[in-house]
């Protein structure tokens, strides 16, 4: 399951960043495109982050993924998600959720550091 999630995050990375270059550049202010493609840059690490522990899942089984994987997986739907919205031109207000995101993503990536610690002991 982590990896099919993982690789839907990745095409999903894919899908919106072609739009992007594609079909939002005649319409969207240069901020516009620099909230998209910080979005999209922030996708596809944490979507390949994401499938990095679904590897981790099976390689090591006894270092738990699923708290890591499911902040960072949030994480990427409030940053990349507000990013998205407000580049394609609905309320800034929205970018209040942005720095939520980044905190949920941090703190995924602290769990499975803390995990990994613990593991290695």
């Amino acid at each position: 399951m982590w990896m099919a999630i993982s690789a839907l995050n990745l095409a999903f990375a894919v899908m919106l960043g072609a739009f992007g270059a594609h079909g939002l550049k005649a319409r969207a202010s240069e901020a516009q495109l620099a909230w998209w493609q910080t979005a999209t840059d922030y996708f596809f690490y944490h979507a390949l982050g994401l499938l990095a522990l679904a590897i981790i899942a099976k390689v090591i089984p006894q270092i738990p993924i699923k708290a890591s994987f499911l902040l960072i997986q949030i994480g990427i739907l409030f940053f990349c998600g507000s990013l998205y919205i407000m580049a394609l031109g609905l309320p800034r207000g929205l970018g209040a959720i942005t720095p939520i995101g980044g905190a949920l993503m941090i703190a995924g990536w602290v769990i499975l550091a803390w995990n990994a610690f613990k593991f290695a002991r």
